[in-house]
């Protein structure tokens, strides 16, 4: 019997923020792939290694974990203004699925690294020396993200002093801005409501603010769910009763949000809504071993994604941690003091994060119109990745 030689396609291994990734070009894709549906789908799975039932991705590129099990399409944009597209996928790691309902804002950050490194920015538009400018047309949500790209000598610069916590070496700042960071699925607050009861079948009554920024994401206080909220991830990961718990309430908590319409469609959309969970400033020690004290930080956030907790924090969520800090009476808000803010710096298993919201009313309803974080990418490797066929 013969089999099919393994593909060869061009493709860029790369971290971004606390996430790692395989990048691809879309016109370097096998042409049944380019265009989205169910060759694109089963190609990229492949790549990753998924679906694998000993959780490990042992025969493909993904690291078994929500962070590394991830791909990254671009392209030339085809929007005025712009120019980058970029399109998530997020790799189940045991299920056969990608959910391309959301975008990864960590990594964002290594969206214009790529872009710059591979052509697919306007000559005219990169500096040899100082910032690049690159306009990035996120197409998972349809929105616009900026970032500012260090450059030395016509290459992008990599390395730098900037430290990211959940990140173990230093490299070169990347400045993000997420433009209008309301998702593109409905309003910011999806009821209407800064605050609601969401009440979950046979677990109980609780107080959420469920927002569409960055990322849909269901916050509720550590407190009412039985945490202090500096819990790292064991505490969670290692309790499957409390990891059901979360996934029950996210489902529904999707319901409540309009992002699905039966209880059974959250099974084949676990990228979005995100669930975290909040407290005020508290001392702890991160998972690195380092401390962390009560006066550097304005609250404490632990967040779950792909149904684990995240080992830092995802970058799109985030954006919703800054944005509803901004907006009084919001769970975020409260949990930091429930002052008005700008900006917040908030704790997470890793370590601490600021990031930075404008906020405003408009028309009875609250928008803001950018948040801004610093994050870091590199380049891991770069070359082809060699995928199997089949019939």
């Amino acid at each position: 019997m013969t089999f099919k030689p393994q593909l060869k396609i061009p493709a860029t291994y790369m971290r971004g923020g606390t996430s790692k990734g395989v990048f691809f070009n879309v016109s370097d894709l096998p042409l049944a792939a380019q265009p989205p549906g169910p060759a694109r789908d089963k190609l990229l799975l492949r790549v990753i290694g998924s679906p694998d039932p000993y959780g490990k991705h042992t025969d493909g590129m993904g690291g078994a974990t929500s962070s590394t099990s991830k791909t990254v399409l671009l392209s030339k944009s085809s929007q005025a203004d712009h120019d980058v597209d970029y399109l998530f996928g997020q790799v189940a790691i045991d299920k056969p699925f990608i959910d391309w309902s959301g975008n990864c804002g960590n990594l964002t950050a290594a969206v214009g690294s790529f872009a710059i490194s591979n052509g697919l920015i306007d000559p005219s538009r990169v500096v040899a020396n100082g910032i690049t400018v690159v306009r990035i047309w996120q197409a998972n949500i349809k929105k616009t993200i900026i970032a500012h790209v260090p450059m030395t000598d016509g290459e992008v610069q990599e390395t730098g002093d900037f430290e990211l916590d959940g990140v173990t070496f230093p490299a070169a700042e990347v400045q993000v801005e997420f433009i209008d960071p309301a998702d593109a699925e409905g309003a910011m607050f999806p009821t209407g409501n800064v605050v609601d009861e969401l009440d979950v079948p046979n677990i109980g009554k609780f107080t959420v603010t469920m927002i569409n920024a960055g990322i849909p994401t269901i916050f509720l206080n550590a407190a009412d769910i039985g945490y202090s909220g500096i819990e790292l991830q064991d505490v969670i990961n290692n309790d499957d009763l409390a990891l059901n718990r979360f996934e029950t309430i996210r489902a529904y908590g999707a319901l409540k949000m309009g992002l699905i319409t039966d209880i059974d469609e959250a099974k084949v959309r676990q990228h979005t809504p995100k669930v975290a969970f909040v407290a005020p400033a508290a001392d702890y020690v991160s998972s690195s071993g380092k401390m962390i004290s009560a006066a550097e930080i304005d609250l404490s956030v632990r967040a779950l994604s792909m149904g684990k907790l995240h080992h830092a924090m995802m970058g799109t969520a985030a954006v919703a941690i800054g944005t509803a800090a901004a907006i009084p009476g919001t769970l975020v808000n409260l949990a930091a003091g429930g002052v008005e803010r700008h900006s917040v710096v908030f704790g997470h298993p890793s370590g601490t994060l600021r990031v930075g919201a404008e906020a405003k009313m408009l028309k009875g309803s609250w928008q803001v119109t950018k948040a801004i974080m610093s994050r870091s990418a590199r380049v891991l490797m770069e070359g082809h990745v060699r995928v199997p066929q089949s019939d």
